[in-house]
């Protein structure tokens, strides 16, 4: 019988080969950087012209107008509950002895406008290079005189949108900063690389904004599925911009995390062990560092909610919330110490909301704005005012803006 044993007086050069497997890995990123450098709003507009989903969500927008629209859609999520036979979210949080109520506020998060350069099929603000409404100067200066008056805020989270295109979003940067507040920048990464933004790095460095960064997957595929043809190798481009300048590094002060959101109807994975996943698909594969990995839920809304409405899905979604509830969840909940405000000014508990056109329960209005409170800690005590998407928040590990609120 022939057989074959290793030959261990072969010379092999580790060290020569693993060069080799770094120069190929480095002229494939160059080649990839090449592919970049061109704005991505062209591909973005043709998606949204060509896309039946984004099709369809425009021909409801035409007929329907946005408020009766986030009214049927309200109305489809209840039907879905009450077929299951689940109550509201607030008998539901009662029946166990829960309720939500705003704590000290820490959190002031503006959506400073819905302009992007992308048109991603789960954006729950449903924003595309198409949407022209941004936050003008005159709320803006409101919001800084409000960061003034109250002194509980830590963190100024701006999102959009793409923020970063929004007009106000270096004002609002650069006033914060100066005020030593946190500073967080929503960014779909793509945006590093597009036209007009070459020292877009570089202001993020000199004000130590701390990036939270979409990336929902690791893989070309998954991630052009879901955000559109091109997206996964520019916003790859935007990490290699962001760790050349010292982001996601250790000691740097410079904070680099991402996002994951899932690709369908299911519930993110355990978080600990995709952000090991994560990193090592990252580092391995285009040698990216970050330091942190959120998970998120899909919540039931918008052009998700559509998703899942078009396929006969919906019902069975809020089934899986429902049914995967954590009672742990409800008080790392960022409904409770964050205050959401529009580009219009209008101030909301959570984004979500905010997509909803559900303002907050102060009883001076129905759609109280920055203009109406002198304080933002007169906002501590209020109930936070719930609907049936907030069962998205409540699954499984919990959901919020910086990830699950759960270990």
């Amino acid at each position: 019988m022939f057989s074959v044993t290793p030959d261990f007086n072969t010379d092999v050069n580790v060290h020569e080969h693993t060069m080799v497997l770094r120069k190929v890995r480095e002229k494939k990123i160059e080649e990839m950087k090449s592919r970049t450098s061109a704005s991505l709003i062209p591909e973005s507009m043709k998606h949204v012209e060509e896309d039946e989903e984004h099709k369809t969500t425009a021909r409801n927008l035409k007929e329907l107008g946005q408020q009766r629209l986030t009214m049927e859609e309200r109305k489809k999520r209840r039907r879905a509950l009450d077929n299951l036979g689940i109550p509201s979210f607030e008998k539901f949080l009662a029946d166990k002895n829960a309720s939500l109520k705003k704590r000290e506020i820490e959190i002031l998060q503006l959506n400073i406008g819905l302009y992007c350069n992308q048109a991603c099929n789960h954006c729950h603000v449903e924003s595309s290079p198409r949407r022209k409404e941004m936050m003008s100067k005159e709320v803006a200066q409101r919001c800084i005189e409000l960061l003034d008056k109250s002194p509980s805020i830590k963190t100024v989270d701006l999102t959009g949108g793409a923020p970063e295109l929004n007009d106000q979003f270096r004002y609002l940067v650069s006033e914060a900063t100066a005020r030593k507040k946190e500073v967080i920048d929503r960014c779909n990464l793509t945006v590093l690389t597009e036209p007009g933004q070459e020292d877009l790095v570089d202001f993020l460095v000199k004000h130590k904004v701390r990036i939270i960064a979409s990336l929902p997957c690791y893989s070309l595929k998954n991630v052009d599925t879901q955000r559109g043809s091109g997206v996964f190798e520019k916003s790859i481009h935007g990490l290699m911009k962001l760790n050349q300048a010292g982001y996601g590094a250790d000691g740097s002060g410079l904070m680099l995390d991402l996002i994951y959101n899932p690709l369908g109807g299911f519930l993110p994975p355990e978080q600990k062990a995709l952000e090991a996943k994560y990193k090592t698909e990252l580092s391995n594969n285009f040698g990216i560092v970050f330091n942190s990995l959120f998970t998120l839920s899909n919540m039931p809304i918008k052009r998700f909610a559509d998703f899942l409405y078009r396929r006969g899905e919906l019902q069975e979604y809020m089934d899986l919330l429902v049914r995967n509830f954590n009672l742990a969840t409800v008080d790392g909940l960022m409904c409770t110490n964050l205050v959401s405000v529009g580009y219009d000014g209008k101030m909301y508990d959570c984004d979500f909301n905010q997509q909803l056109a559900l303002g907050m329960n102060l009883t001076k209005s129905s759609s109280p704005t920055v203009f109406d409170v002198q304080s933002l800690e007169e906002l501590k005590g209020l109930a936070v005012v719930a609907d049936s998407h907030c069962f998205g928040c409540t699954a499984g590990n919990g959901s919020s803006c910086q990830g699950a609120t759960t270990a």
